[in-house]
């Protein structure tokens, strides 16, 4: 791009722009910024990128930015704009791509904060295997409430139900809109966000403390500068994602994901991230880690601490040190930091053990994570069981069937939903929706509102801020003439996530009879772009990517 004199005309342009020979001369790294107004995990984005071109030009590197799109899905959530935020994931990847196959860096900082972005520049690495490094913007401070931390989601969104079931006033309600978000960063419980950072982490492409570390911290400033730093070694080394990415490092970030009770899309983009990384990675895979990996961290919504309480126990390490106890945690799989995993290890220890448990004092046996298969899901299906109470591990009940979430969300704060149902929600998967939308609107207002005994089973997906017992990405999807395409009103459903199980209490014929029947719907959307997406999307067992 920039060497001999047939790239003059290239240098030429790099001074228009103000470059000296002596910038050119040198490595030069992308740093790819997805700073905005419209995402609170984002505003901040460009004090961290100044610190990353800090550490770049320290050591003698040369950093060229350029932006990245990025959607906030809480302010998406509720309405159309969410059908955008799970393809804007490939668009992120297939943007990152474009710019640096355009332009040839030497190396990438990749500076991503929230849920879509995270994963999508960890395809755009491995895709383009040269050298990189993701450098996060960190998350928010827990927000507090006469005398209370909370959150956007078990704050606001679950306030919801409760202004609704008359257990909150609206006053109230204003005043917490004033403090559940105290500062910039990624939502302050184990959201997806904040779990695709720390899983940034336990795959080797982020610095340890890349997950955790506050983003209002002086200490994100300067782990900010150490990332620009790292690249020059990166590159010199040529230490490339490949070398990384590798399915040891893909079985470590699900171990960490499954202790941590992470956020079931975590399940989508580390399909989509295996598949760039040409690692062979499946549902079954998740499953079976899940049976030997205790969920060790209460963490919101789940639980009582925040990411700020992980941090100061001593974050993604000391968590990986617990589990590598139990042999959990590839300690020879190479990191960012030039070293492996067990030379980052080395010296870490867990500064409180209320909120990293250790093998004696479990939650629960098993991870956060469980995969259900059944009449239903018969390509599976997708649960938070860290979030789902004791008492509704198992349910029965009848079906209460919506086709769109909208639907729901009137059925369940018409109060049309009663103990013991189980909300189907439907035609909102990767190509029925389109976009797979989440779902944190139901399930908040069904917390809010304190139903008992109530379940919620779709083809579409949730937020990482989602509890209860909600049961995501059944496949195949409705829009495909899934079995879920057939399910009527009073079908009696039966749930068991010990037994790894979702069924209806209907024959094999009754199922077929229903499905001949079953006519495809007609697009629910006029987007070109969305009608593209669905009809190249794959399902979500395959984590939604788009097919070749």
């Amino acid at each position: 791009m920039k060497k001999g004199m047939e790239r003059g005309p290239h240098r030429s342009l790099f001074k228009a722009m103000g470059y000296t020979d002596e910038e050119i001369s040198r490595p030069l790294i992308g740093v790819v910024n997805s700073a905005n107004e419209i995402i609170p995990g984002h505003i901040h984005l460009d004090t961290i990128a100044e610190a990353v071109k800090a550490g770049i030009r320290m050591a003698g590197g040369t950093p060229v930015e350029f932006p990245s799109i990025g959607v906030c899905d809480g302010i998406a959530m509720n309405h159309p704009g969410m059908k955008y935020s799970l393809p804007s994931r490939e668009v992120i990847a297939d943007s990152v791509e474009i710019m640096a196959g355009a332009h040839p860096f030497d190396g990438l900082v990749l500076i991503p904060n929230c849920d879509k972005i995270i994963p999508g520049m960890l395809m755009a690495a491995a895709r383009l295997n040269i050298p990189s490094i993701v450098m996060s913007g960190g998350p928010m401070i827990a927000g507090k409430y006469k005398g209370k931390r909370l959150d956007l989601v078990t704050g606001m969104f679950e306030g919801v139900g409760k202004v609704k079931a008359g257990q909150i006033t609206e006053e109230d309600f204003r005043e917490m809109e004033d403090v559940a978000c105290p500062s910039c960063g990624s939502c302050a419980g184990m959201f997806t966000a904040n779990t695709m950072n720390c899983l940034t982490e336990a795959l080797g492409m982020g610095l340890p403390g890349n997950g955790t570390i506050l983003a209002v911290k002086a200490a994100r400033i300067r782990l900010a500068k150490n990332a620009g730093v790292r690249i020059m070694e990166l590159v010199k080394n040529q230490v490339l994602p490949g070398k990384i990415l590798m399915r040891q490092a893909f079985a470590n970030a699900i171990a960490v994901d499954l202790a941590l009770g992470g956020s079931t899309n975590t399940v989508l983009h580390l399909l989509a991230v295996a598949r760039e990384a040409g690692v062979a990675l499946e549902l079954d895979d998740f499953e079976k880690m899940s049976r030997s990996t205790p969920y060790l961290c209460s963490l919101s919504p789940g639980g009582v601490h925040f990411i700020e309480d992980l941090d100061d126990a001593g974050g993604i390490p000391a968590l990986m040190k617990v589990l590598s106890e139990k042999k959990l945690i590839d300690m020879n799989s190479m990191t960012v930091t030039g070293k492996t995993v067990g030379e980052n290890l080395k010296g870490v220890s867990v500064r409180n053990p209320e909120v990293i448990r250790g093998w004696d004092n479990v939650l629960r046996k098993e991870g956060g994570i469980a995969i259900l298969r059944g009449n239903i899901a018969p390509d599976g299906s997708v649960v938070k069981q860290s979030a789902v109470a004791e008492d509704m591990l198992r349910h029965q009940g009848p079906a209460r069937v919506f086709d769109s979430e909208e639907d729901a969300t009137q059925g369940i704060l018409g109060g049309k939903i009663k103990k013991g149902d189980i909300v189907v929600v439907r035609y909102e998967g990767p190509r029925g929706g389109p976009g797979m939308r989440e779902m944190l609107s139901l399930t908040s207002a069904i917390q809010g509102m304190a139903i008992k005994e109530i379940a919620l089973i779709t083809d579409g997906r949730f937020s990482g801020g989602t509890r209860g017992a909600a049961i995501g990405h059944i496949a195949p999807e409705a829009a495909e003439g899934g079995p879920i395409a057939a399910l009527k009103d009073g079908d009696i459903i039966s749930i068991d996530i010990p037994e790894r199980k979702l069924e209806v209490k209907l024959t094999s014929r009754e199922l077929s009879d229903r499905l001949a029947k079953w006519k495809k719907p007609e697009p629910k959307v006029k987007s070109s772009f969305l009608l593209r997406y669905a009809e190249k999307v794959s399902s979500a067992i395959h984590g939604a990517v788009l097919t070749r």
